[in-house]
């Protein structure tokens, strides 16, 4: 096989070591989808992204964890288009440039601002609202009592399903842990495909500063890391629960994730549509380059 160039992006955030990492590896529509996999495995990241040329988009990304391909996912959507314009492949010159991404979940619309750095947004696909959940079924999962959930938990996709659960308070949220055995028997009981990329994304109406109107977290059962510092995708999920079930005001907020990690990284997010008839959710973000490289294989 030849040397693939690639991009180490920090997404959902401004400096490097924040928000959450991704490996961005260009014109790589040839790499087997076993290295893909081992390649996620070996930098350590949940994600990783492989680019190919498309013929009904600007680009075809594909998504791989370290177990398998998924249709689609947030951050790494952020860090392929900052790839895309640190090596020149965007232009930026007339202030803003309009792209679409080919996904495993359908075309996704980004614009890209100019900027230091340039300010990127997806528009991810209208939800689907899956199965509503218990607060009994969900608990042992992230080792919290039923009475630390607010609501009824509920399975929703805007191109990758997760079971969003909001939590009473910050203190819930920090006393969350993944418990892989009660996870397996979740997933087990989920009336929905895909149940193994489907852990509960928690989620609290209380930023982790002044300036955010979320925090969340999302952890990780092996052979992943232990927790997600950034997710684009469940940033997307939650905001059409929290506007469907009416628990946010207004449709525009800041959501913030990866403080209590060290990573901290923050999304303006924009929900599209009345609450019961959601078109779409804008996420935006920005991705900081870490590093730059040849992938040998």
């Amino acid at each position: 096989m030849p040397d693939y160039a690639f991009d180490w992006v920090d997404a959902f955030t401004e400096t490097p070591f924040g928000g959450n990492g991704c490996a961005v590896v260009h014109d790589a529509g040839d790499i087997p989808v076993a290295t893909c996999m081992a390649y996620v495995r070996e930098t350590s990241l949940v994600e990783c992204t492989f680019l190919e040329p498309s013929d009904i988009a600007d680009i075809k990304v594909r998504y791989f964890i370290a177990a398998r391909e998924i249709p689609f996912a947030g951050h790494p959507t952020i860090a392929s288009v900052a790839s895309m314009v640190n090596r020149g492949l965007v232009d930026l010159t007339p202030g803003t440039a309009d792209m679409t991404l080919e996904t495993g979940a359908g075309l996704v619309p980004v614009t890209v601002t100019a900027g230091d750095p340039p300010r990127i947004t997806m528009t991810q696909i209208a939800p689907s609202f899956g199965e509503k959940v218990s607060p009994e079924r969900v608990a042992p999962v992230v080792g919290l009592s039923p009475e630390d959930i607010v609501g009824l938990p509920q399975f929703v996709s805007t191109g990758l399903p997760l079971c969003i659960t909001l939590l009473k308070d910050h203190d819930a949220l920090r006393r969350a842990r993944m418990d892989p055995q009660a996870l397996e028997r979740f997933r087990a009981e989920a009336s929905i495909e895909d149940a193994d990329v489907m852990e509960p994304y928690l989620v609290t109406l209380t930023g982790a500063t002044p300036r955010g109107d979320t925090f969340s977290r999302l952890l990780l059962a092996p052979p992943h890391p232990a927790e997600d510092p950034f997710t684009g995708s469940a940033t997307g999920a939650a905001a059409a629960y929290l506007w469907h079930h009416g628990l946010i005001e207004a449709p525009q907020y800041i959501a913030e994730q990866g403080h209590w990690m060290d990573r901290p990284g923050q999304a303006e997010v924009e929900i599209l549509g009345p609450r019961d008839g959601i078109q779409g959710v804008k996420v935006t973000g920005t991705g900081a380059i870490l590093m730059e490289g040849v992938l040998k294989l």
